[in-house]
Parts: structure tokens; C-alpha cells; sequence
């Protein structure tokens, strides 16, 4: 039965195949950097160089469209700052008080967009599939975090998916009592202090089991599915410092690149 219900090797994604650990390496490689910079090119060659490794995720285009949605529409909010505040440079064509929109306010701002996307990107990508239980096992046996940590982690991400339940079946009932209808700002607010009295109740309830059952011993604690690293680690942990690499060089050579300090 094990063997009938085993994904072929040759036939799952090749990202599939790095332990989350290394993700979470490759997921520090791809971003911190980009807090050096404050250019458009950089972010852009990443972003590109990103999507191109969409195919080795395993994620449909339409799943990863979808997922950057939200990070699309938080990113002008962090542009907007930048565009007004900046310290004015070149043409200035408008000022209100504080605020002046100029042609480095603009450059800036753009790259700043670009930035968050190219932030929030490789998340995206690196945990679309990942398993929490395959997340904590790399945790607690490569990274050596405390177990306790590691299991609680384990339990806040196995809850997600309830609360997406819990939200679908509030909104179905308040459309049953045609209260879902109107209000769309006071609905929201309600709903999701609603969600947030459940979430308290049940991470009392999973805490006070999990303890019961003795997930907080202070005891060596053993694991039923062994988490290793692997030659295709190496490789991922490569590709992403070439991806980071070529999108500064691409900057350097173009002279946009400009430091965050400078």
C-alpha cells in the first residue's frame, strides 16, 4: 500500500527534493541583499530570474499569479512614502508641504515596488509545497531547534487551513441571515475579531493537549521520518547566489546600482 501511494521520484517537482531548511537559506540568499539596494534593475533581473525558475516548483502559473496578488497591491502602498518624501532630485513636479514629487522621488519609488515583489517572491516559490510536518522535521534534525519550538510551529501551521474554514463558514451563515450582503468594512472587522476569539480558544485548547500528551517533556525526542541534506541542496543553495549575483552585477554594469547609505 505504502509503495501504490509513493510519488514517483523522476516525477515530482525538483524543488520538492531540497530540504526546507536549505529553502529557508535560499529564501535569506534571495532577499537580504536586496535591502543593500534601492535600484530598480536589481530587483527586476530577480524577479525575472525568479519566475524562470517556476518550473522547478511544481506550482501552476496561475497559483503563483495568484499568491503575488496581495504583494502587488501592498507594494504601492510602499512606494507611496518613498515618492513623496524622498529627498527631491532632478525635475520637482509638484510639492505640498513636506511632500515633493521629483524624478529621483519617482525612480525610487519604482524601485522600492520592485523591491517588495522581489521580496516576497521567493517565499512564494521556495514554500508554496512545502509540508509543515517535513518543515519541522528539517527543523528540529538539521537546523537543531529545541523540539518544543519546533512542534509548536508544527501545530500553529497545521491551524491555518482551519481558520480559512472557520472564515468560509462565518461569511456562509451571515449571507443565511442576510447580514453579508452590506457593510462590507464593519463586516470585515466583525468577522475577523470573530476569528481571533477562535484562534484564542483553540491554541488554549492544542496547548493544554499537546501538554497532556507530552510534547513538552524536557527529553530527547526521537522522529519517525529522518531529515537529511542532500548534493541537490548544494546545488539550490548555488543557484540562488548566481540568481542575487547576476541581478547586482546586471546593476553594477548598467551603473544603477545605488547603495541604501549612499
Amino acid at each position: 500500500m505504502t509503495a501504490a501511494l509513493t510519488v514517483p521520484e523522476r516525477t515530482r517537482p525538483w524543488l520538492d527534493g531540497v530540504n526546507p531548511v536549505t529553502r529557508i537559506v535560499i529564501a535569506l540568499v534571495l532577499s537580504v541583499p536586496l535591502f543593500a539596494t534601492l535600484d530598480p534593475v536589481s530587483a527586476s533581473v530577480a524577479i525575472v530570474l525568479e519566475l524562470a525558475c517556476v518550473p522547478l516548483t511544481g506550482l501552476a502559473w496561475g497559483t503563483v499569479l495568484r499568491r503575488l496578488v496581495p504583494v502587488v497591491v501592498f507594494a504601492p502602498v510602499a512606494g507611496v512614502s518613498m515618492l513623496l518624501y524622498a529627498k527631491p532630485g532632478g525635475t520637482v513636479y509638484g510639492r505640498f508641504l513636506f511632500a515633493a514629487v521629483s524624478d529621483d522621488s519617482i525612480a525610487l519609488s519604482l524601485a522600492v515596488m520592485l523591491r517588495v515583489i522581489a521580496l516576497g517572491l521567493p517565499t512564494i516559490l521556495l514554500f508554496g509545497r512545502t509540508d509543515p510536518t517535513e518543515l519541522a522535521d528539517g527543523l528540529a534534525q538539521v537546523a537543531k531547534l529545541p523540539s518544543r519550538f519546533v512542534l509548536g510551529i508544527l501545530a500553529g501551521a497545521r491551524t491555518v487551513g482551519l481558520f480559512v474554514d472557520d472564515w468560509r463558514t462565518m461569511t456562509l451563515a451571515r449571507r443565511a441571515r442576510g447580514l453579508g450582503d452590506h457593510g462590507a468594512l464593519r463586516r470585515f472587522l466583525g468577522m475577523a475579531f470573530v476569528l481571533l476569539v477562535f484562534a484564542v480558544r483553540r491554541g488554549t485548547t492544542l496547548a493544554t493537549a499537546m501538554e497532556a500528551r507530552g510534547f513538552g517533556a524536557p527529553v530527547e525526542r526521537t522522529w519517525s521520518r529522518p531529515s537529511r541534506l542532500h548534493p541537490r541542496d548544494v546545488v539550490a543553495l548555488a543557484g540562488a547566489l548566481v540568481v542575487i549575483g547576476v541581478a547586482f552585477a546586471v546593476a553594477v554594469a548598467t551603473g544603477a546600482f545605488r547603495f541604501v547609505g549612499g
